[in-house]
């Protein structure tokens, strides 16, 4: 008489422990979890990093990182379109006590946050076609878009519905100021933001 197999049912992970996984075996590479699916953003390159820097040093110098607001990085932010749905933007300008408001997976709730920033890279098509509506889904009040392969800064704001009903469009050769609601008008310009075209 033999021994009957035993059968050990294969368990397939959350898509958060997925994401721990893949987030585990790619250091330095952004994951998030959008639309139900795990969304994987390879590390920065120059271009990228200093589109960022420039951008962060105007509202740092609006005085936008105090007492009331905060000026962050990679800071995730809870999306209400899911159990599990999270996304980290580039850049954030959130409310000061952003601490109080962690929700799970260190991720916070979106109502602390003023603005929010994507720099385009290899996954432009996540930060053009499928967050315009879920960080408009989220509530998030102003998100811009720094669109480096078609060379312009997009600023979207009036969420509703799941979509911006404004988006203004800013080109080579302009300078533009974003929201006095994320705190202070803070004028950029698209030149620097963008560098040299290639």
């Amino acid at each position: 008489m033999s021994a009957a197999a035993v059968e050990h049912p294969f368990e397939q992970p959350t898509l958060l422990e997925a994401a721990d996984m893949i987030s585990s075996q790619l250091p330095g590479h952004r994951v998030e979890i959008i639309g139900g699916q795990i969304a994987v953003t390879p590390p920065a390159n120059a271009s990228h990093s200093r589109a960022l820097t420039l951008i962060m040093a105007a509202l740092l110098a609006a005085g936008l990182d105090g007492e009331e607001s905060q000026v962050l990085q990679a800071v995730g932010l809870w999306l209400p379109d899911g159990p599990t749905a999270y996304a980290v933007p580039d850049l954030a300008v959130v409310d000061a006590d952003i601490e109080d408001h962690l929700l799970e997976y260190n991720c916070y709730d979106p109502a602390v946050f003023r603005l929010v920033l994507e720099v385009t890279s290899s996954t432009y098509l996540q930060d053009l076609k499928v967050k315009p509506g879920v960080y408009a889904g989220a509530g998030v009040p102003v998100y811009v878009i720094v669109d480096r392969r078609n060379r312009k800064v997009m600023v979207l704001t009036e969420p509703s519905n799941g979509e911006y009903r404004v988006q203004a469009i800013h080109h080579p050769g302009q300078f533009f100021t974003l929201p006095a609601s994320i705190g202070a008008a803070v004028t950029l310009d698209v030149d620097s933001i963008l560098g040299p075209e290639k």
